[in-house]
């Protein structure tokens, strides 16, 4: 099959998933409310691809993708492209050459070089230039990669936002390090057996016990190969009680500042245990000794519920934690099910609330962020201290060069 007649067959499929939306009833409906809660329900056909593509890919309906409703319910002869479709990587890319027919791009995530083909014409593109960052959806189908969707360009001055986007996406979804680039993955697997040695060593056991006043200095010291007096550095806390801490709310906009502040800079004072699993890396878990509490007596841990709800829908939280403590704890799901009115085993419980780990190896977010090139580049880059603009003296022309050295005219840099 030729390329066009690849391209061809992707295009089509991509009309029947549209024209799947449009006739189920249940999806039909759900698009129309996507289309008004965005302020879209009005605007033209030409710009509902825009809109349709993300809508398909990240929408989901009772658990389920649109594309693994459309595979359920399709009698498509183009399974592989569907499948295809089921794989896409959204990442944020590097353009490093454009091509007669695509892109050579740089996956700032997970580290890996694609040439890409474009399911449109080329000169739809004009005004796209190597250097510049796209925020893309590429899938791969018999052998060769596709970009089947640009939602956003950065320019090739935007270098640390796209980086913040890249390391923000990591936090989110952390085995995008590894997607796709097996190399990657040996690499992390590699760190982790080291880390866990030097870890065990230092220490003589794999988890601490302490707060969040002393975490940092515990792993700042393990990372630096320095000794750690732990000594005075216990778990302190005056009661055991959950709350709510706001500082460990990240977003996109803060997730670097909070991360170089660190737990010290939280405010509260609560429980945190420094653990590296051996096969997934390092973990910092707030209050999990508080947990731990509750499966000794329940009425002396505050808030104890809130805890446990905690402990169970927070994603960072893998379940390898979860069997840690039933392990110690042998009323674990008797306690669980009281706390939560459910009826489940411990298998049932992981099933349920960690679903994500069964499905996909998942490597810790601390040991990610150490591996990965954009984190790396970006603290370095917000840990540097920024030049202060230059204190102009004399008048200078709006056309001249600026004095602060950039190359630019004035205009464009300082005087802007």
């Amino acid at each position: 099959m030729t390329v066009i007649e690849k391209i061809n067959e992707i295009n089509d499929v991509v009309k029947e998933i549209f024209d799947f939306t449009q006739n189920d009833e249940t999806i039909k409906a759900d698009f129309d409310e996507y289309l008004a809660t965005i302020g879209a329900r009005n605007i033209p056909l030409s710009q509902v691809e825009k809109i349709f593509l993300p809508y398909i890919f990240e929408r989901r309906i009772d658990g389920k993708s649109i594309l693994e409703m459309f595979k359920e319910k399709s009698e498509s002869k183009n399974k592989d492209v569907i499948e295809s479709f089921l794989n896409t990587q959204a990442s944020i890319f590097e353009i490093k050459k454009i091509l007669k027919n695509g892109f050579e791009l740089y996956n700032l995530i997970n580290e890996k070089t694609y040439k890409v083909l474009s399911l449109t014409k080329m000169t739809n593109f004009r005004g796209v230039y190597a250097g510049q960052y796209i925020v893309a959806r590429i899938f791969e189908l018999a052998g060769e990669y596709y970009v089947i969707e640009i939602s956003n360009i950065l320019s090739h001055s935007q270098k640390e936002e796209a980086m913040r986007y890249a390391v923000m996406k990591l936090v989110n979804t952390p085995r995008m390090l590894y997607h796709d680039n097996p190399e990657k993955e040996e690499e992390i697997k590699s760190t982790i057996a080291e880390m866990y040695a030097k870890f065990t060593k230092a220490f003589d056991k794999d988890i601490i016990l302490t707060t969040n006043k002393h975490a940092d200095d515990i792993i700042g010291a393990f990372n630096e190969g320095e000794e750690v007096d732990l000594s005075d550095k216990g778990c302190d806390v005056e009661s055991y009680k959950f709350f709510h801490v706001k500082e460990l709310d990240n977003n996109y906009s803060n997730f670097l500042e909070n991360s170089m502040g660190g737990f010290s800079s939280h405010n509260e004072t609560y429980d945190v245990a420094v653990i590296f699993d051996e096969k997934n890396g390092l973990y910092a878990i707030p209050f999990f000794e508080t947990f731990c509490k509750i499966f000794e007596n329940k009425d002396s841990v505050e808030n104890a519920k809130a805890c446990v709800e905690y402990f169970l829908t927070n994603d960072s939280i893998p379940n390898t934690i979860l069997e840690r403590v039933s392990t110690m704890y042998p009323n674990f799901m008797e306690v669980v099910n009281e706390i939560m009115g459910t009826e489940l085993s411990f298998e049932e419980l992981i099933k349920t609330y960690k679903s994500e780990y069964l499905k996909n190896k998942i490597y810790s977010s601390a040991t990610i962020l150490f591996c990965s090139n954009a984190f790396s580049q970006i603290f370095d880059y917000i840990s540097e201290p920024k030049p202060e603009a230059p204190v102009i003296t004399e008048k200078v022309g709006r056309n001249d060069p600026c004095p602060c050295g950039s190359g630019k005219k004035f205009k464009n840099c300082c005087g802007a």
